[in-house]
């Protein structure tokens, strides 16, 4: 499926104060709109991820799942500030004509959902009936259901928050010291801070996974290694796997901008601010996720009013969002088809009445 492009030629103004001279938006559809345009599925994807949802979610996306193109109209958006087509830093900025790297403004979350809301607009597409996300994603979701209350029917939100935590922060500054400290980060060229890359990705997976989940799979088969340990060498592929897909600029702005979510900002209260999202609203956590806690997702559901809590045990920790997908399937089905039945019972007492 071929990437599609949306040019929005004029000023996009940031959170900020900053602006981008104009934006470019990447992004890819699966399926067909319906008559009555009730059936579209919109994916807000995480940090590294991508606009093409089949590629790095299966198992929840795709013919055989869930989420198939055969029934659904399917749209994913590469995020803004990302390297894979949408507008950021390897973009050139028009004005200067050249690239950004790491002179990128400051983006926050709400812009990206900005951007987001520029492409429905452009798309068309009235109601949403379906948006889901995971992480990073997940924060794009709520955000999106804050400023545009009523254009969603059904949200899912997976492991993620209402605002990050000193904890998250923390963990997204040490990785941003990792890129830095890379001296070629500051030379602002294609390749630059990869070494750092490479390491601030070592220093991610420790809290994408955690203890439990590395004794099992990381353990030595043998006792009489005194180096090289499994662990080791995967902390490094892992690191190299992501140099070779992704850039360090990138990673660094959309770090930035995970940081700055908080749903509460400029307004009354974060409590008060979840209350008037109106979708139905299915929020979903992961028991061994020490990135994003299952505190914080009770906390969502908790002032959503229209919302259901749902946790998933799981041995992968953060991560169990893009691998449990099965369990994932059999809550997100149950709970949309629950929805299914009582709208239609609601329905046919109208009918009878």
């Amino acid at each position: 499926m071929a990437i599609n492009k949306f040019i929005y030629d004029q000023t996009f103004h940031l959170e900020s104060g900053d602006s981008l001279p104009s934006l470019e938006i990447a992004y890819h559809t699966f399926g067909t709109l319906n008559q009555n345009k009730d059936n579209v599925v919109w994916v807000c994807h995480a940090l590294t991820a991508n606009s093409n949802v089949m590629e790095w979610w299966p198992g929840l996306f795709g013919e055989t799942d869930l989420f198939n193109p055969n029934d659904y109209f399917i749209i994913c958006a590469n995020n803004l500030g990302s390297c894979y087509g949408t507008t950021g830093p390897l973009t050139e900025n028009k004005l200067t004509k050249q690239k950004w790297f790491s002179y990128f403004p400051t983006i926050t979350i709400r812009d990206m959902v900005k951007a987001h809301e520029l492409l429905r607009t452009h798309l068309k597409i009235e109601i949403i009936n379906i948006i889901i996300g995971g992480s990073q994603g997940a924060q794009q979701v709520l955000e999106w259901n804050v400023l545009r209350p009523g254009q969603f029917k059904n949200t899912i939100v997976i492991a993620t928050n209402a605002k990050h935590s000193p904890w998250g922060i923390a963990l997204n500054e040490s990785q941003r010291l990792a890129i830095k400290a890379d001296r070629t980060y500051y030379s602002n060229i294609e390749n630059g801070g990869e070494k750092g890359l490479a390491a601030a990705r070592s220093i991610a997976l420790l809290s994408y996974r955690n203890y439990q989940t590395y004794h099992e799979t990381q353990k030595e088969k043998h006792d009489e290694k005194i180096g090289d340990f499994n662990s080791s060498s995967y902390q490094r592929y892992q690191g190299e796997k992501l140099v070779k897909r992704f850039n360090a600029y990138s990673y660094v702005t959309l770090s930035h901008a995970m940081d700055s979510h908080n749903l509460g900002r400029a307004k009354v209260s974060l409590e008060k601010t979840l209350t008037t999202i109106t979708a139905n609203t299915l929020v979903i956590g992961i028991s061994s996720d020490i990135l994003f806690p299952p505190s914080e997702q009770q906390l969502i559901a908790k002032h959503i009013p229209k919302s259901k809590f749902k946790l998933i045990d799981s041995f992968y920790g953060h991560d169990g969002f893009l691998i449990e997908t099965k369990k994932l399937s059999k809550i997100i089905s149950d709970y949309l088809n629950k929805k299914k039945s009582s709208i239609n019972e609601n329905l046919a007492l109208s009918f009878i009445n």
